[in-house]
């Protein structure tokens, strides 16, 4: 019984509308028993509002099945010395801090850490730049540099920071395994049995390609067939979408 990991955005839904098939795929895996997480890059919501979420497509999900950067965040800083963090993000990224133990403050903090928010501004910009230049370790949920319609992301906030302090952050997630290994202890699941499904050659199958997992490319998001020759790896497998996947 392999473990799944599974992207959201350009596997299941485009923006909040159902990929179709994608529910099928979704409910079939659950049915079958196989442990599941859907795996996401976006640090701003929480497991219940993605549950919401899916929800509305008709997508049933236990909210313990979701897992987000920002969770991953919280689980790398646990692993490091320090536990005060000065943070640009959202509230469910300061939630798992707080769940962590972090104290969130702008006083001598151990890291700096961004997500995503719509209030970024010079302040923020100001304060994190000086804090990194006196030692503060730079961290960053995603690395990510836009969103649907070209919103900014996550990389791109972190941009002018990096051009003034010299420092580029640890990005937690996708491309990174480190995220991944993050999903996988999450449900106690190991690489060698699981597989991950993405729309994205460059962060979701590279991820999974780096962890060492079976790796499904659907491409009914980012990446199309010919995109696949552009990139040094493989994916194991190619669909047209979530629903006609079949080697689970």
């Amino acid at each position: 019984m392999k473990n799944v990991i599974c992207d959201i955005d350009g596997v299941l839904l485009h923006d909040n509308r159902l990929i179709p098939g994608s529910d099928q795929f979704i409910h079939r895996i659950l049915d079958q028993g196989n442990p599941l997480v859907i795996l996401t890059n976006y640090p701003v919501q929480t497991g219940k509002d993605l549950q919401n979420r899916l929800g509305a497509a008709g997508i049933k999900v236990p909210e313990a099945c979701f897992y987000t950067s920002a969770m991953a965040t919280a689980d790398f800083l646990k692993h490091q010395t320090g536990d005060k963090a000065y943070v640009i993000g959202e509230g469910a990224l300061t939630h798992e801090l707080y769940k962590a133990g972090f104290t969130i403050t702008d006083i001598n903090p151990d890291f700096v850490i961004v997500g995503e928010t719509r209030s970024y501004n010079w302040e923020m910009i100001h304060k994190a730049a000086q804090f990194i230049a006196a030692g503060a370790r730079f961290i960053a949920t995603n690395p990510d540099t836009h969103g649907p319609a070209h919103s900014p992301a996550c990389g791109a906030l972190c941009a002018p920071i990096e051009r003034i302090c010299g420092r580029r952050p640890f990005y937690v997630g996708k491309p990174s395994s480190w995220i991944i290994r993050s999903a996988l202890n999450h449900i106690g699941g190991h690489s060698d049995n699981t597989v991950i499904v993405g729309d994205n050659m460059r962060t979701d199958i590279l991820a999974g390609f780096q962890a060492g997992l079976e790796t499904i490319l659907v491409t009914s998001g980012v990446s199309q067939l010919g995109d696949i020759d552009k990139e040094p790896f493989r994916p194991n497998h190619i669909f047209d979408c979530a629903g006609d996947i079949d080697v689970i």
